[in-house]
């Protein structure tokens, strides 16, 4: 199922036709990343969304946004994107404009997409809770990678700050209130380019709904509480009101395909420091 799936337009785009395509790429899990973008060189991009995909079964996979399942159909050489529920359809309008959908059938193709006219945003996400968005995205553009975050609605000037992520790329992004204080929080997650994919987090706290701060989070790498055996392929997410991290063990000797020390689970906790806010680890274990 992995590869690139391209609607009818795209065996035209020499002609000018617009065009959107799919690609499905594996994780580690038995989850998929669906990545759908579109032509960008003659305007602005019809259709952008970024998604993780859990499985259902052999040909089907589902995501969920804003608590609406997302359906990810595949067929021999095809890929079709609905809602699971028909009435929830207007919902994959919302990642597209001109009045296009993301639903639809898509037609497997070989090699990649047309590197001349595809849309170079490598991650892109809407995140909202408590009355707070978050727009999150990232751009490769000639081997430079950035991180954009935008805020919309909080009562003071929105959050808007573009940062450097050479040798980093986005891979998710979520929203909790961490610390039950009625604002949210704004988790972004990177992996290093290369074979240890070493992960981070980008973390940012909204202040009383009125501004946004960032979140200092020490890399795993430096943390001595928590670094012994680490070499990376880390992965994040938040469980209720902690940050989890979960990483092999590798013992000395180990080769980088294959750790053999087991698995280590660490929980953060979002605490405030002199400055600013910061994630703190609070429970480690390791199975």
């Amino acid at each position: 199922i992995y590869g690139n799936y391209v609607d009818d337009g795209y065996a035209k785009r020499a002609e000018g036709f617009d065009w959107v395509a799919v690609s499905v790429k594996q994780n580690r899990d038995e989850s998929i990343s669906v990545s759908v973008r579109s032509r960008a060189d003659k305007k602005r991009p019809t259709c952008t969304f970024d998604a993780k995909a859990f499985k259902k079964d052999e040909n089907a996979y589902a995501s969920v946004y804003d608590g609406k399942p997302i359906a990810f159909n595949f067929s021999e050489d095809a890929i079709t994107i609905s809602t699971e529920n028909e009435d929830d359809q207007y919902l994959l309008n919302f990642f597209c404009n001109g009045g296009r959908t993301l639903a639809g059938n898509y037609k497997k193709i070989e090699g990649d997409l047309d590197v001349k006219q595809i849309d170079l945003t490598s991650f892109s996400k809407v995140l909202n809770l408590q009355g707070i968005g978050f727009n999150i995205t990232s751009i490769k553009n000639e081997d430079k990678n950035t991180l954009s975050i935008l805020s919309f609605g909080l009562e003071g000037q929105d959050y808007n700050e573009t940062f450097d992520i050479e040798g980093e790329q986005v891979i998710n992004a979520e929203v909790e209130d961490l610390n039950s204080d009625g604002s949210p929080e704004l988790f972004v997650y990177t992996q290093s380019v290369g074979s240890g994919s070493y992960g981070s987090v980008y973390a940012f706290s909204v202040n009383d709904k009125k501004s946004m701060s960032p979140v200092y989070f020490q890399p795993t790498a430096e943390n001595t509480k928590i670094n012994k055996g680490y070499m990376g392929h880390d992965e994040f997410t938040v469980v209720e009101t902690t940050l989890a991290q979960r990483f092999p063990i590798y013992k000395e000797g180990d080769i980088n395909a294959e750790p053999t020390g087991g698995t280590r689970q660490v929980s953060y906790k979002l605490l405030d420091g002199e400055g600013s806010r910061k994630l703190v680890v609070d429970k480690v274990s390791d199975y």
